[in-house]
């Protein structure tokens, strides 16, 4: 889909005028978004230019991949270094797994619907070269029987941070999280000496963390 130089032209476009023109200087973080091909985790006949565009994309089920600066803000929050364990928690399309891959992260994902953990391995598969796992489940609980993590990255928004989530940080560890109903703000929880600080970012949207017992069967 795309010509490769349109392609990487868009992307390129789209890390000066939508990512760094805001304030993201993490070399690891620009190096990935210029390198993971956006459009490939999309649905198919979604227009080119709308895969790069500033704001976030449908991809069924209710879900979205994020908008390319809040996913970059994100990981600029989270700081997490090559060889980090990082915990994402709504992996939906795949593609913050596959950028986390090309910052030479170790990623496990958390996808409530099947049919889209299903499609995110395929794809993240055929971008990047490597497996990567995506348990299909309930992410409020995290993934505790992989736990400690250097990062836990969660892409849909609890109403407030959950406890058993910052409980799964390494010492030292990092969790960016959108928090709250209607209106979120970022928060970045770190763990140091056996408790946690919180600091409150931007303003965001995402869908909701679909709790327990409302899980989506399709």
């Amino acid at each position: 889909m795309g010509d490769p130089e349109t392609t990487r032209g868009l992307r390129e476009a789209m890390v000066e005028n939508q990512i760094a023109r805001r304030g993201i200087r993490s070399i690891s973080v620009l190096e990935a978004f210029r390198r993971v091909p956006r459009h490939l985790f999309v649905p198919e006949g979604t227009p080119l230019e709308s895969c790069y565009g500033d704001f976030p994309l449908p991809i069924g089920f209710g879900q979205t991949v994020s908008q390319p600066y809040v996913a970059a803000l994100m990981l600029e929050m989270l700081g997490c270094g090559q060889g980090s364990r990082v915990l994402e928690i709504g992996s939906g399309s795949g593609y913050v797994l596959a950028l986390l891959l090309f910052m030479g992260m170790d990623p496990i994902g958390i996808e409530i619907v099947p049919r889209l953990a299903a499609r995110a391995r395929r794809i993240v598969a055929g971008v990047t070269g490597a497996s990567v796992r995506i348990v299909a489940a309930d992410g409020v609980h995290g993934l505790p029987r992989g736990a400690p993590y250097d990062g836990i990255l969660v892409s849909a928004a609890p109403a407030g941070i959950p406890e058993g989530l910052s409980e799964q940080l390494a010492e030292g560890g990092t969790m960016v999280i959108p928090v709250g109903t209607g209106t979120q703000r970022l928060a970045r929880v770190s763990r140091h000496g056996g408790g946690t600080a919180v600091e409150y970012g931007e303003y965001v949207r995402f869908v909701p963390l679909v709790e327990p017992g409302t899980r989506r069967r399709t």
